[in-house]
């Protein structure tokens, strides 16, 4: 198993707006610009693999794109190349990290200095959720896919690891880049869950209105 002191100091990170990646999920990528084309290759040809995954962050008078502060390493599992010359890749999370500073260099992406304090966990096993009351949880998503219109395979989340619900669903329902971040920045399953929770029924009430239950 990865420990926290064989990740990198420098990390190529990818920011790309609503697209979230946790620690043990997977998040499949279609890469086909040139500098990101750059990346893919660079990481390969390295011994491990990992590129960041993180959310832009638009501020108001500043030029450029800026960065959240947090994101998530994950490692290149699968890759594959389509006709039209754009990459299929699927990346494992591995870590969520916290970034100091942006690195300037002459590569065509960019790279951050990164810390994993306070990230150890997302290195250990699946985490556990004692206070998930699952029936609630699975009523609720229901209402919430019959209300969007939303077409799910039942059975396979009836089937998933508490874990792997929650993130799965965290990575997958179309929520705000800012709502995607508070999942991503959730010190816990539980409070990932929380916050998830909290998404949906603010979506089933129409998104605004009314106060947001927990």
């Amino acid at each position: 198993m990865i420990k926290a002191a064989d990740l990198p100091d420098v990390v190529p990170v990818f920011p790309l707006t609503g697209a979230l990646m946790l620690p043990r999920a997977r998040l499949p990528l279609h890469i086909f610009e040139p500098r990101y084309l750059a990346m893919l290759d660079d990481a390969l040809k390295s011994g491990n693999r990992l590129i960041g995954m993180v959310q832009p962050n638009e501020i108001p008078g500043r030029e450029g794109t800026g960065l959240q502060r947090i994101g998530c390493v994950g490692r290149i599992t699968q890759f594959s190349e389509t006709e039209d010359h754009r990459y299929l890749v699927t990346l494992t999370g591995l870590s969520r990290f916290r970034i100091l500073n942006e690195v300037d260099g002459f590569t065509p992406y960019r790279r951050c200095d990164v810390s994993w304090d306070g990230f150890e966990r997302d290195l250990g096993g699946a985490e556990q959720d004692p206070g998930f009351d699952r029936a609630a949880f699975m009523a609720l998503l229901q209402r919430y896919f019959e209300t969007l219109d939303l077409a799910t395979d039942w059975d396979t989340l009836k089937e998933a690891g508490d874990e792997l619900l929650i993130n799965s669903l965290s990575m997958l329902l179309d929520f705000a880049a800012e709502d995607k971040q508070a999942l991503l920045e959730a010190p816990s399953l539980a409070t990932r869950r929380e916050t998830l929770v909290t998404l949906i029924e603010f979506a089933l009430r129409g998104g605004a209105g009314e106060d947001m239950m927990q």
